[in-house]
Parts: structure tokens; sequence; C-alpha cells
């Protein structure tokens, strides 16, 4: 299979946004005087994580999802806080993050003189970027993709449209999406006929629905699957 451009999600795939996370909860909770115990942290993710798929799914919007949660999680600890608030201070912290995830930055150094390379991430567009310069990465692709900049989000299909119709000469036919996550990145793929490869470093389990056409375990194995 030819393929000439390669599509990358950020998140858990290029850069390490749990590591970011963490930090900016920390630093968050700390700016607040509360214990950022590993109860609270784990309240947090999980409540976090179903607002994003619901988010995914169309069911509540971006501001929906960025403005409630903290206040969500916050008041299962009988404590009120103006979530508003809240969210810009660790928007703050958040955009501090951009470790890479292991062999990010070789793997795009080299694929990006033989590849078109785009990136393709939900989440918010400042923070998108100001994490992407920050890493250094952002000089090697042709163009940055953000679901806030667009009006839609992985997985669907409009998402996936806005971006194909600005890029050059796009092909689905030789085109490839890296991703993590199985609910955006490869349903997403799925949805339009896009060929996948899901990055799955901690070996999940694939239990839904949605098939990648790959599967890789580390960043290193990608060239494999796209050159020659």
């Amino acid at each position: 299979m030819g393929y000439k451009t390669l599509l990358f999600d950020v998140d858990d795939t290029l850069l390490d946004f749990k590591v970011a996370e963490d930090s900016a909860l920390k630093r968050l909770f700390q700016s607040e005087k509360i214990d950022a115990s590993q109860e609270l942290l784990m309240v947090y993710k999980n409540l976090n994580a179903g607002l994003w798929r619901q988010f995914e799914r169309g069911e509540i919007s971006r501001e929906e999802v960025l403005n409630t949660r903290f206040k969500r999680v916050f008041a299962e600890f009988n404590k009120q806080v103006d979530g508003f608030a809240m969210e810009s201070r660790y928007r703050e912290f958040l955009e501090d993050g951009h470790q890479l995830i292991d062999g990010a930055k070789p793997l795009i150094e080299r694929l990006y003189r033989e590849f078109d390379l785009y990136i393709v991430t939900n989440g918010v567009s400042k923070t998108q970027y100001r994490r992407l310069k920050d890493s250094g990465m952002d000089q090697y692709f042709r163009g940055i993709f953000v679901s806030e900049d667009t009006g839609f989000q992985k997985p669907m299909p409009e998402f996936f449209k806005y971006c194909f119709e600005r890029i050059p000469a796009f092909s689905l036919q030789e085109s490839l999406i890296i991703g993590d996550s199985l609910s955006s990145d490869i349903r997403g793929a799925n949805l339009v006929g896009l060929d996948s490869c899901w990055f799955n470093p901690h070996k999940d389990i694939n239990s839904s629905e949605n098939t990648p056409t790959f599967e890789i375990e580390s960043l290193e194995e990608l060239p494999k699957i796209v050159v020659g």
C-alpha cells in the first residue's frame, strides 16, 4: 500500500498527555490549597473521560465539557468552585506540558522528508498549538487541524471531510491516520473509509467494533508499514 499523506493524532500518540495532565492537575489543586490525592485525580479522570466520550458522540458541546468538569468533580467532595475560572487556570498549566512520547521526534524527523504530514486532533486550539510549538514538532507538519477550529470533532465524518478538503491533492487511498484512540481516531477512519493505524503501547484488548487497518505497540514500528 503506497501512502503519501500521514495524519497524526497528538495526545498520547506524539505528546504524552498523561504526564502533562497530571502535572497540570497537581499545580491547579495546589494553587487552590487542595490535596491532590489519588482519589481526587481518579474521580476527575473518570468524569473527564466520560464527558469527552459524550462530546465525541455529539451529545454535549466542547464548552460544556470544559466549563463544567471541575465544578462537577469538586461537587463530589462537597466543595463549590467556579468551573470556568478553574478551567482557565488549568489550561494555563496544561499548555506548559509538551513531553514527547518515546520515539516521536526521530520518527517525525524521518517521515516528514518522504510524506505529507498533518495533525488531526480534538481539543482546544490555543493549547494544542502551544504544546506542538514548544515540543519543536510543529515545523514538520504541513497543516494542523484542531476540532475547535473545524467546528467538528473526531470521529465525526464532517471533521475528516473538513481536513480532506484542505489538503492539496488529497487521496483517500493514499492516506493513513495514526492514533491511540479507538473511539475517535479508528472509528472516525472507519466511518470515512480511511486506513488507520492504532497506536497501542499498553497492549489493550480491542473489544469495540472499531477495526484498525494496522496496530503497533511502539512508534518505531510505523516505518515498516508506510515506507516502501
